[in-house]
């Protein structure tokens, strides 16, 4: 199969075509590299095509879904700072990449799988969040929840694509994913967490560190990731993916102090102080998994420990 990829070249994307790759397949990627990087796809650079531009370039869009096999939309703008500073960029990017994506895939009767996110619960505290879920979010004019919004509506032109158009599109929900090549200077806490802890910096906890959240290991969630892509039965359809153990950010921040053999000392910033006017956060969010447990098999396999241990060796010493 000739997969084209776009958000290649970010920390999902990249793990993503390492494992289209290591079965055979070919993978055309697609990305402006505003939050990728070339680097995370140095293992693979010379087996795969990579072609730096915008999703929102409907010609080369065109052109290179025409080209392929099978499309898997992995681009967006994303990560909290990002979205709070940059909302109408990220709404662009988020909402008018998506049609383009799709009318191409429509367009070409090319299958598609869009990536989106456990944003789009919004403020749903519900334990644990299933795919049927109702989603509850914000005020429209706080720019938090314009993430949620943009991947919302892709959502549901993907959907109506597959039903009206009978285009065979698949869904996926990402819940917190972390691993090697993932960066923290768009929000994500756990390498966030363990860069400082490795320099034996203090760990940096917003509001009160009670706040729970699920973390999933890139390999588990690249299998994942696979088996969506091959299966019949995944047309359609939504998956949640993630991992089902909860953990405070407190937790965290103790557990990667304690892993790491870290003199870290942990720090608490006030929500005020850490983002800017139109942040909100969630207390909890915790993912029903039973769905693609159930239809395809899949339940994670690699615990927190491991993420950290694993993430910390692929810092250069």
């Amino acid at each position: 199969m000739r997969y084209l990829v776009t958000g290649g070249a970010g920390f999902i994307g990249s793990h993503l075509i390492e494992g289209l790759i290591k079965r055979s397949d070919q993978v055309v990627v697609l990305d402006n590299l505003s939050t990728g990087s070339s680097k995370n796809l140095s293992k693979v650079a010379d087996q795969i095509t990579v072609h730096n531009g915008s999703i929102l370039d409907q010609q080369l869009v065109d052109k290179l879904v025409a080209d392929c096999d099978y499309v898997i939309h992995l681009a967006a703008a994303l990560g909290v700072f990002n979205i709070v500073n940059k909302p109408l960029e990220s709404l662009k990017t988020n909402l008018q990449g998506s049609e383009i994506i799709l009318q191409a895939a429509d367009k070409y009767r090319k299958p598609v799988l869009i990536a989106s996110t456990s944003e789009i619960y919004g403020k749903n505290e519900k334990v644990p969040l299933n795919e049927e879920d109702d989603r509850i979010i914000g005020h429209p004019l706080k720019s938090r929840w314009s993430y949620s919004e943009a991947k919302a509506v892709d959502e549901s032109l993907a959907y109506f694509y597959h039903l009206e158009n009978n285009l065979p599109v698949r869904i996926v929900r990402f819940f917190n994913t972390v691993g090697p090549r993932q960066v923290g200077h768009y929000g994500m806490v756990v390498p966030r967490f363990i860069e400082a802890a490795l320099k034996n910096e203090p760990l940096s906890i917003y509001g009160s560190g009670e706040q729970i959240r699920c973390f999933c290991h890139v390999s588990d969630v690249i299998r994942a990731l696979l088996l969506v892509i091959d299966s019949d039965q995944a047309v359609g359809e939504v998956f949640n993916i993630g991992n089902n153990q909860q953990s405070s950010i407190n937790q965290l921040a103790d557990r990667v102090i304690s892993l790491l053999g870290s003199k870290s000392k942990i720090e608490r910033i006030s929500y005020k102080d850490a983002y800017p006017q139109g942040f909100e956060d969630m207390q909890r969010r915790v993912p029903d998994i039973s769905k693609i447990k159930r239809v395809l098999g899949w339940s994670p396999q690699l615990d927190l420990d491991q993420i950290i241990k694993d993430i910390a060796a692929s810092y250069p010493n």
